[in-house]
């Protein structure tokens, strides 16, 4: 944390201007030794200065504007410098090897991030927001990733933290100091309902949380069926492009197609399975296992049958098959005469006809029908789900302890350890090692 870094924080690629940030306790003195304009040892926090980036011959090197940033009030609150160079991949990777040959060092991926974090100025929830909100995939993700920014997530956790320490201190007085008259004696009648409201607001986040998750990471969906059903044509007609081969012949697509769709706000990762069917063909046989594959890791099926003939065996198991699965049945070719008699989904992939009722049974079955107007402020991490399941596991374990009649100081065990779990989500109790696998999943010179 000594270390003076530095890495370039925009995009690589030919651009109008680039920039490089450098953090640490030599930031503004290094680099003001290779910086010719307003001497930066002098100057203002928040101010932006013209220069140019000194050559090892004393050259110029580029015409840049600089920033600096004076500790506390940066995003590492560390001293900071971020320099605007020229948007040439050759000139950006020039400046950044003229800056590196100062007592700086390149940074690793996320360090920026984790600099921020281990030195109070965000918690782990906003440092994992950010990366969220680089990678959303739409404005309803865009709109999770800025809630947790702005702490709004962090603040409904450290809420549920406040309420088990307020039981867990009034059990550690009575355990403490029993002889203390104004303590409210915490028995079991007391817990007991103040556990039980906990585990239905956990309840609640686990709940949404999963929601959200689906949002921000996408939903996998296959699109599975016997050969000729219309899967492919289905695909294509879902992304509006022919993506899938379409032809008259059974077998067409022996191998999974992946493809992504946004619906209303979800993105819907598309697998279009071989057709599933009795066969000799080897190759296509390794087609087969690789739907059944891609049915077992789905979260969605979408169970297509040709409802212009009757269900045939292949069908029928194929409603066995997912039987188990969250699932929708459609009914493909609704363009020629009907002869399948099953509850389904009535649609045409050739016509599109019945595309938008498809769209809003997708949304039903994932419980997201009200994606416009639903409260997005939860979780959607799954190392933060995982962490207030072990909370709720926490609270369930006080729970069996009331029932066994246990002593009241055995509940604080469990509520403690509810208290934690919570609290890693925030990133407190967290191991350095945990911390530097976590990080580096960022980007470099975030």
């Amino acid at each position: 944390m000594n270390d003076t870094i530095a890495a370039i924080s925009t995009a690589f690629g030919t651009a109008g201007i680039a920039v490089i940030r450098i953090s640490g306790e030599g930031a503004i003195p290094e680099f003001n030794h290779i910086f010719k304009g307003r001497d930066l040892t002098k100057v203002k926090s928040h101010t932006v200065w013209y220069g140019h980036v000194l050559d090892e011959d004393g050259s110029y090197l580029d015409e840049v504007m600089v920033t600096v940033l004076k500790a506390p009030r940066s995003f590492t609150a560390e001293d900071m410098i971020e320099v605007s160079t020229h948007g040439g991949i050759l000139i950006v990777q020039k400046v950044l090897e003229r800056i590196l040959t100062q007592n700086i060092r390149l940074a690793e991926p996320g360090e920026f991030s984790e600099r921020a974090y281990l030195n109070g100025r965000i918690d782990l929830v906003e440092a994992e927001s950010i990366m969220d909100l680089i990678h959303a995939k739409s404005e309803q993700a865009l709109k999770i990733a800025n809630l947790g920014i702005q702490k709004e997530t962090s603040n409904m956790i450290r809420k549920l933290r406040d309420k088990l320490l307020s039981i867990i201190a009034q059990i550690e007085v009575n355990i403490d100091y029993p002889e203390y008259d104004d303590a409210v004696v915490m028995s079991k009648e007391i817990i007991k309902p103040e556990t039980e409201a906990l585990l239905k607001s956990i309840n609640e986040i686990m709940r949404e949380s999963r929601k959200n998750q689906m949002i921000r990471e996408g939903v996998k969906t296959a699109i599975i069926g016997r050969p000729n059903v219309g899967k492919s044509s289905l695909l294509n007609a879902l992304l509006n492009e022919d993506k899938a081969i379409v032809t008259e012949i059974e077998g067409t697509t022996r191998d999974a197609i992946e493809a992504q769709v946004n619906i209303r706000g979800v993105t819907l990762i598309l697998v279009d399975t071989a057709g599933i069917r009795k066969t000799e063909d080897m190759v296509e046989q390794m087609g087969i296992n690789r739907s059944k594959k891609a049915i077992d890791e789905a979260e969605l099926v979408l169970l297509v049958l040709d409802q212009s003939k009757a269900l045939t065996d292949d069908d029928k198991e194929l409603l066995a098959l997912t039987e188990n699965k969250r699932r929708l049945i459609i009914g493909n070719k609704a363009d020629l005469p009907q002869t399948m008699h099953m509850p389904s989904i009535s649609v045409s992939a050739l016509t599109k006809k019945g595309l938008s009722q498809l769209e809003e049974a997708i949304l039903e079955t994932l419980s997201l029908s009200d994606i416009e107007s639903r409260n997005y402020n939860y979780l959607s991490n799954v190392r933060h789900i995982m962490k207030v399941k072990e909370a709720k596991e926490s609270l369930q374990n006080v729970l069996v302890s009331i029932e066994n009649d246990m002593p009241v100081d055995v509940y604080a065990i469990d509520l403690t350890q509810a208290w934690k779990s919570l609290g890693e989500i925030l990133g407190e109790y967290y191991q350095d090692d945990l911390l530097n696998e976590l990080f580096s999943k960022f980007c470099l010179g975030k």
